[in-house]
Protein backbone atom coordinates (compact mmCIF):
# COMPACT_ATOMS: atom_id res chain seq x y z
CA UNK A 1 0.00 0.00 0.00
CA UNK A 2 1.33 3.40 -0.98
CA UNK A 3 1.88 5.70 2.00
CA UNK A 4 0.92 9.26 1.26
CA UNK A 5 3.21 11.97 2.66
CA UNK A 6 1.84 13.99 5.55
CA UNK A 7 0.97 17.50 4.39
CA UNK A 8 1.58 20.25 6.91
CA UNK A 9 -1.47 22.46 6.67
CA UNK A 10 -1.02 26.21 7.11
CA UNK A 11 -2.25 27.88 10.26
CA UNK A 12 -4.03 31.14 9.55
CA UNK A 13 -3.25 34.11 11.80
CA UNK A 14 -5.61 34.77 14.68
CA UNK A 15 -7.73 37.73 13.58
CA UNK A 16 -9.18 40.05 16.20
CA UNK A 17 -12.05 42.10 14.87
CA UNK A 18 -12.26 45.78 15.80
CA UNK A 19 -15.09 47.09 18.00
CA UNK A 20 -18.40 47.62 16.24
CA UNK A 21 -18.93 51.36 15.74
CA UNK A 22 -21.89 52.25 13.56
CA UNK A 23 -22.55 55.79 12.39
CA UNK A 24 -25.32 57.57 14.28
CA UNK A 25 -26.74 60.73 12.66
CA UNK A 26 -29.64 63.06 13.26
CA UNK A 27 -32.05 63.53 10.36
CA UNK A 28 -30.81 67.07 9.72
CA UNK A 29 -27.14 66.08 9.72
CA UNK A 30 -27.90 63.13 7.43
CA UNK A 31 -29.74 65.34 4.96
CA UNK A 32 -26.92 67.90 4.93
CA UNK A 33 -24.29 65.23 4.35
CA UNK A 34 -26.24 63.58 1.55
CA UNK A 35 -26.73 66.91 -0.23
CA UNK A 36 -23.01 67.70 0.11
CA UNK A 37 -21.94 64.26 -1.14
CA UNK A 38 -24.20 64.47 -4.17
CA UNK A 39 -22.76 67.88 -5.03
CA UNK A 40 -19.16 66.65 -4.69
CA UNK A 41 -19.85 63.53 -6.75
CA UNK A 42 -21.29 65.64 -9.54
CA UNK A 43 -18.33 68.03 -9.48
CA UNK A 44 -15.80 65.17 -9.56
CA UNK A 45 -17.55 62.91 -12.08
CA UNK A 46 -17.77 60.19 -9.43
CA UNK A 47 -20.02 57.18 -8.92
CA UNK A 48 -20.66 55.30 -5.68
CA UNK A 49 -20.51 51.51 -5.67
CA UNK A 50 -21.51 49.90 -2.38
CA UNK A 51 -21.60 46.42 -0.93
CA UNK A 52 -24.80 44.81 0.36
CA UNK A 53 -23.35 44.74 3.88
CA UNK A 54 -22.92 48.52 4.18
CA UNK A 55 -25.49 50.69 5.95
CA UNK A 56 -28.92 51.50 4.57
CA UNK A 57 -27.82 55.14 4.19
CA UNK A 58 -24.90 54.16 1.95
CA UNK A 59 -26.94 51.68 -0.11
CA UNK A 60 -29.77 54.16 -0.65
CA UNK A 61 -27.35 56.91 -1.66
CA UNK A 62 -25.64 54.64 -4.20
CA UNK A 63 -28.94 53.81 -5.87
CA UNK A 64 -30.25 57.38 -5.71
CA UNK A 65 -27.15 58.67 -7.53
CA UNK A 66 -27.10 56.07 -10.30
CA UNK A 67 -24.50 53.87 -8.63
CA UNK A 68 -24.53 50.21 -7.72
CA UNK A 69 -25.26 48.06 -4.67
CA UNK A 70 -23.77 44.63 -5.21
CA UNK A 71 -20.82 42.31 -4.51
CA UNK A 72 -17.14 43.19 -4.90
CA UNK A 73 -16.71 41.84 -8.42
CA UNK A 74 -19.95 43.23 -9.80
CA UNK A 75 -19.07 46.56 -8.16
CA UNK A 76 -15.79 46.58 -10.08
CA UNK A 77 -17.43 45.55 -13.35
CA UNK A 78 -20.09 48.23 -12.93
CA UNK A 79 -17.37 50.80 -12.33
CA UNK A 80 -15.56 49.69 -15.45
CA UNK A 81 -18.66 50.09 -17.60
CA UNK A 82 -19.65 53.42 -16.05
CA UNK A 83 -18.38 56.65 -17.60
CA UNK A 84 -17.36 58.14 -14.24
CA UNK A 85 -13.64 58.85 -13.80
CA UNK A 86 -13.76 58.34 -10.03
CA UNK A 87 -15.09 55.23 -8.29
CA UNK A 88 -16.00 55.50 -4.63
CA UNK A 89 -16.02 52.00 -3.19
CA UNK A 90 -17.99 51.57 0.04
CA UNK A 91 -17.02 48.20 1.40
CA UNK A 92 -13.78 46.63 2.57
CA UNK A 93 -10.27 47.07 1.22
CA UNK A 94 -10.04 44.05 -1.09
CA UNK A 95 -13.13 45.39 -2.89
CA UNK A 96 -11.39 48.66 -3.61
CA UNK A 97 -8.38 46.71 -4.83
CA UNK A 98 -10.53 44.56 -7.12
CA UNK A 99 -12.07 47.71 -8.57
CA UNK A 100 -8.60 49.13 -9.23
CA UNK A 101 -7.36 45.87 -10.77
CA UNK A 102 -10.17 45.95 -13.33
CA UNK A 103 -10.13 49.75 -13.73
CA UNK A 104 -6.48 50.89 -13.62
CA UNK A 105 -7.22 54.10 -15.50
CA UNK A 106 -9.71 55.33 -12.90
CA UNK A 107 -9.28 56.94 -9.50
CA UNK A 108 -10.59 54.58 -6.81
CA UNK A 109 -11.38 56.05 -3.38
CA UNK A 110 -12.63 54.40 -0.19
CA UNK A 111 -14.22 56.01 2.88
CA UNK A 112 -11.82 54.14 5.22
CA UNK A 113 -8.70 52.21 4.22
CA UNK A 114 -8.72 50.50 7.62
CA UNK A 115 -11.91 48.69 6.62
CA UNK A 116 -10.45 45.24 6.17
CA UNK A 117 -11.74 41.67 5.88
CA UNK A 118 -10.89 38.78 8.19
CA UNK A 119 -10.48 36.44 5.20
CA UNK A 120 -8.03 38.82 3.54
CA UNK A 121 -6.10 39.37 6.79
CA UNK A 122 -5.96 35.62 7.44
CA UNK A 123 -4.06 35.02 4.19
CA UNK A 124 -0.82 37.07 4.20
CA UNK A 125 0.65 37.12 0.71
CA UNK A 126 4.19 36.07 1.68
CA UNK A 127 3.08 33.08 3.75
CA UNK A 128 0.54 32.05 1.14
CA UNK A 129 3.07 32.28 -1.68
CA UNK A 130 5.51 30.11 0.28
CA UNK A 131 2.79 27.50 0.82
CA UNK A 132 2.02 27.54 -2.91
CA UNK A 133 5.72 27.00 -3.65
CA UNK A 134 5.62 23.86 -1.50
CA UNK A 135 2.88 22.41 -3.73
CA UNK A 136 3.76 23.32 -7.34
CA UNK A 137 1.68 20.40 -8.64
CA UNK A 138 -1.55 22.06 -7.49
CA UNK A 139 -3.67 24.67 -9.26
CA UNK A 140 -4.02 27.72 -7.03
CA UNK A 141 -7.64 28.84 -6.66
CA UNK A 142 -8.46 31.80 -4.43
CA UNK A 143 -11.72 33.34 -3.33
CA UNK A 144 -12.31 36.97 -4.25
CA UNK A 145 -11.98 37.96 -0.55
CA UNK A 146 -8.20 38.26 -0.85
CA UNK A 147 -5.61 40.94 -1.44
CA UNK A 148 -4.32 41.97 -4.85
CA UNK A 149 -1.00 40.27 -4.01
CA UNK A 150 -2.71 36.94 -3.27
CA UNK A 151 -4.78 37.19 -6.45
CA UNK A 152 -1.52 37.82 -8.32
CA UNK A 153 -0.15 34.51 -7.00
CA UNK A 154 -3.27 32.58 -8.02
CA UNK A 155 -4.13 30.70 -11.20
CA UNK A 156 -7.84 31.35 -10.73
CA UNK A 157 -10.00 33.76 -8.75
CA UNK A 158 -13.50 32.50 -7.95
CA UNK A 159 -16.66 33.87 -6.40
CA UNK A 160 -19.34 31.97 -4.50
CA UNK A 161 -21.32 31.96 -7.74
CA UNK A 162 -18.52 30.34 -9.78
CA UNK A 163 -16.49 28.34 -7.24
CA UNK A 164 -18.26 24.99 -7.60
CA UNK A 165 -18.39 25.14 -11.41
CA UNK A 166 -14.73 26.12 -11.77
CA UNK A 167 -13.42 23.55 -9.29
CA UNK A 168 -15.63 20.90 -10.91
CA UNK A 169 -14.12 21.86 -14.29
CA UNK A 170 -10.57 21.56 -12.93
CA UNK A 171 -11.38 18.29 -11.15
CA UNK A 172 -12.61 16.75 -14.41
CA UNK A 173 -9.24 17.65 -15.92
CA UNK A 174 -7.52 15.70 -13.15
CA UNK A 175 -6.21 18.81 -11.42
CA UNK A 176 -5.46 19.01 -7.72
CA UNK A 177 -6.43 22.25 -6.01
CA UNK A 178 -4.78 24.52 -3.48
CA UNK A 179 -7.61 26.66 -2.11
CA UNK A 180 -7.63 29.87 -0.08
CA UNK A 181 -8.60 31.48 2.14
CA UNK A 182 -12.02 30.35 3.50
CA UNK A 183 -11.91 26.85 4.99
CA UNK A 184 -15.70 26.61 5.25
CA UNK A 185 -16.44 27.62 1.68
CA UNK A 186 -13.55 25.38 0.59
CA UNK A 187 -15.03 22.45 2.53
CA UNK A 188 -18.43 23.08 0.91
CA UNK A 189 -16.87 23.15 -2.57
CA UNK A 190 -14.78 20.05 -1.85
CA UNK A 191 -17.78 18.04 -0.66
CA UNK A 192 -19.88 19.20 -3.62
CA UNK A 193 -17.28 18.44 -6.31
CA UNK A 194 -15.23 15.61 -4.83
CA UNK A 195 -12.04 17.44 -5.84
CA UNK A 196 -8.66 16.89 -4.16
CA UNK A 197 -8.25 20.20 -2.30
CA UNK A 198 -5.76 21.57 0.20
CA UNK A 199 -7.56 24.21 2.23
CA UNK A 200 -6.01 27.34 3.70
CA UNK A 201 -7.45 27.76 7.19
CA UNK A 202 -9.03 31.23 7.07
CA UNK A 203 -12.58 32.09 8.09
CA UNK A 204 -15.02 35.00 8.03
CA UNK A 205 -15.56 36.32 11.56
CA UNK A 206 -19.26 36.88 10.80
CA UNK A 207 -20.17 33.57 9.20
CA UNK A 208 -17.98 31.44 11.48
CA UNK A 209 -19.98 32.69 14.46
CA UNK A 210 -23.28 31.11 13.36
CA UNK A 211 -24.12 28.22 15.69
CA UNK A 212 -25.89 25.06 14.51
CA UNK A 213 -27.36 24.02 17.87
CA UNK A 214 -28.94 27.43 18.44
CA UNK A 215 -30.12 27.51 14.82
CA UNK A 216 -31.82 24.14 15.27
CA UNK A 217 -33.70 25.52 18.27
CA UNK A 218 -34.68 28.59 16.27
CA UNK A 219 -36.03 26.37 13.48
CA UNK A 220 -38.19 24.54 16.01
CA UNK A 221 -39.53 27.88 17.26
CA UNK A 222 -40.31 28.95 13.67
CA UNK A 223 -41.30 25.72 11.87
CA UNK A 224 -42.61 27.52 8.78
CA UNK A 225 -39.46 29.56 8.25
CA UNK A 226 -37.01 28.85 5.43
CA UNK A 227 -33.33 28.91 6.42
CA UNK A 228 -31.03 30.82 4.06
CA UNK A 229 -27.29 30.22 4.54
CA UNK A 230 -24.17 31.62 2.90
CA UNK A 231 -21.57 28.89 2.20
CA UNK A 232 -18.90 30.71 4.23
CA UNK A 233 -20.73 29.28 7.25
CA UNK A 234 -19.65 26.12 9.15
CA UNK A 235 -20.74 22.77 7.70
CA UNK A 236 -23.14 22.05 10.58
CA UNK A 237 -24.97 25.30 9.83
CA UNK A 238 -25.06 24.61 6.08
CA UNK A 239 -26.60 21.21 6.84
CA UNK A 240 -29.65 22.96 8.33
CA UNK A 241 -30.23 25.20 5.31
CA UNK A 242 -33.13 25.18 2.90
CA UNK A 243 -31.10 27.32 0.51
CA UNK A 244 -27.30 27.63 0.37
CA UNK A 245 -25.97 30.31 -1.91
CA UNK A 246 -24.38 33.61 -2.66
CA UNK A 247 -26.02 36.80 -1.50
CA UNK A 248 -27.81 37.22 -4.82
CA UNK A 249 -29.18 33.69 -4.58
CA UNK A 250 -30.33 34.30 -1.00
CA UNK A 251 -32.08 37.53 -2.00
CA UNK A 252 -33.75 35.71 -4.90
CA UNK A 253 -34.90 32.95 -2.54
CA UNK A 254 -36.39 35.50 -0.15
CA UNK A 255 -38.25 37.07 -3.05
CA UNK A 256 -39.54 33.91 -4.71
CA UNK A 257 -40.09 31.25 -2.03
CA UNK A 258 -43.65 31.10 -0.65
CA UNK A 259 -42.47 31.23 2.98
CA UNK A 260 -43.39 34.37 4.89
CA UNK A 261 -40.58 34.00 7.45
CA UNK A 262 -36.86 33.48 6.83
CA UNK A 263 -33.94 32.75 9.13
CA UNK A 264 -30.89 34.28 7.47
CA UNK A 265 -27.30 33.19 8.15
CA UNK A 266 -25.23 35.95 6.61
CA UNK A 267 -24.38 39.57 7.43
CA UNK A 268 -27.53 41.41 8.46
CA UNK A 269 -26.72 44.26 6.10
CA UNK A 270 -28.47 42.14 3.47
CA UNK A 271 -31.81 42.67 5.23
CA UNK A 272 -32.13 46.14 3.69
CA UNK A 273 -32.28 44.67 0.18
CA UNK A 274 -34.36 41.66 1.21
CA UNK A 275 -36.99 43.90 2.79
CA UNK A 276 -37.02 46.04 -0.36
CA UNK A 277 -37.65 43.12 -2.73
CA UNK A 278 -39.88 41.09 -0.39
CA UNK A 279 -41.82 43.63 1.64
CA UNK A 280 -44.21 42.14 4.13
CA UNK A 281 -42.04 39.10 4.79
CA UNK A 282 -40.24 38.55 8.10
CA UNK A 283 -36.46 38.17 8.28
CA UNK A 284 -34.76 36.83 11.39
CA UNK A 285 -31.03 36.82 12.11
CA UNK A 286 -29.59 33.34 12.55
CA UNK A 287 -28.09 32.96 16.03
CA UNK A 288 -24.38 33.54 16.48
CA UNK A 289 -24.19 32.21 20.02
CA UNK A 290 -26.15 30.19 22.53
CA UNK A 291 -26.87 30.42 26.24
CA UNK A 292 -25.08 33.25 27.99
CA UNK A 293 -24.45 35.31 24.89
CA UNK A 294 -24.63 39.08 25.14
CA UNK A 295 -26.63 39.21 21.90
CA UNK A 296 -28.93 36.80 20.07
CA UNK A 297 -27.00 37.57 16.88
CA UNK A 298 -24.09 39.88 16.22
CA UNK A 299 -24.15 39.11 12.52
CA UNK A 300 -22.61 42.25 11.14
CA UNK A 301 -19.07 42.93 9.92
CA UNK A 302 -17.34 45.60 12.04
CA UNK A 303 -15.14 46.57 9.11
CA UNK A 304 -18.19 47.15 6.89
CA UNK A 305 -19.57 49.38 9.64
CA UNK A 306 -16.59 51.71 9.14
CA UNK A 307 -18.27 53.06 6.00
CA UNK A 308 -20.47 56.06 6.71
CA UNK A 309 -21.72 59.30 5.21
CA UNK A 310 -19.31 61.46 7.20
CA UNK A 311 -16.25 59.55 5.97
CA UNK A 312 -17.65 59.51 2.45
CA UNK A 313 -17.98 63.30 2.45
CA UNK A 314 -14.48 63.70 3.91
CA UNK A 315 -12.81 61.52 1.29
CA UNK A 316 -14.49 63.45 -1.53
CA UNK A 317 -13.41 66.74 -0.05
CA UNK A 318 -9.80 65.66 0.64
CA UNK A 319 -9.07 63.12 -2.10
CA UNK A 320 -7.51 60.87 0.54
CA UNK A 321 -7.77 57.07 0.72
CA UNK A 322 -6.99 56.39 -2.92
CA UNK A 323 -6.24 52.78 -3.86
CA UNK A 324 -2.85 52.20 -5.54
CA UNK A 325 -1.59 48.86 -6.91
CA UNK A 326 1.76 48.40 -8.61
CA UNK A 327 1.47 47.41 -12.26
CA UNK A 328 3.37 44.08 -11.90
CA UNK A 329 0.92 42.96 -9.20
CA UNK A 330 -2.11 44.32 -11.02
CA UNK A 331 -1.23 42.69 -14.34
CA UNK A 332 -0.81 39.27 -12.69
CA UNK A 333 -3.96 39.63 -10.61
CA UNK A 334 -6.11 40.64 -13.57
CA UNK A 335 -5.13 37.43 -15.39
CA UNK A 336 -6.55 35.20 -12.66
CA UNK A 337 -9.74 37.28 -12.55
CA UNK A 338 -10.08 37.33 -16.32
CA UNK A 339 -9.74 33.55 -16.45
CA UNK A 340 -12.84 33.32 -14.26
CA UNK A 341 -14.73 35.90 -16.32
CA UNK A 342 -13.96 34.06 -19.55
CA UNK A 343 -15.05 30.74 -18.04
CA UNK A 344 -18.26 32.28 -16.71
CA UNK A 345 -19.08 33.78 -20.10
CA UNK A 346 -18.43 30.48 -21.85
CA UNK A 347 -20.55 28.55 -19.34
CA UNK A 348 -23.18 31.30 -19.21
CA UNK A 349 -23.04 31.59 -15.44
CA UNK A 350 -23.12 34.83 -13.50
CA UNK A 351 -19.73 35.36 -11.81
CA UNK A 352 -21.20 36.98 -8.72
CA UNK A 353 -20.02 36.84 -5.18
CA UNK A 354 -22.82 38.70 -3.48
CA UNK A 355 -21.49 39.04 0.06
CA UNK A 356 -18.85 37.70 1.40
CA UNK A 357 -16.83 39.04 0.05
Amino acid sequence: MKIMPLIQMPKAPNIIAPPMVEEQLTDSVRATLIARIKQLMLQQNAVLVAHYYTSADIQDLAEETGGCVSDSLEMARFGHAHAARTLIVAGVKFMGETAKILNPEKRVLMPDLQANCSLDLACPADEFSAFCDQHPERVVVVYANTSAAVKARADWVVTSGTAVKIVEHLHKQGKKILWAPDKYLGDYVQKTTGADMLLWQGACVVHEAFKAEALQKMKLAHPDAAVLVHPESPAAVIALADVVGSTTQLIHAAQTLPNQTFIVATDNGIFHKMQAVASGKIFLEAPTAGTGATCISCAHCPWMAMNGLQKLAQVLESGDNEIHITEPVRSRAVRSIQRMLDFAAEQQIAPRMRGAA
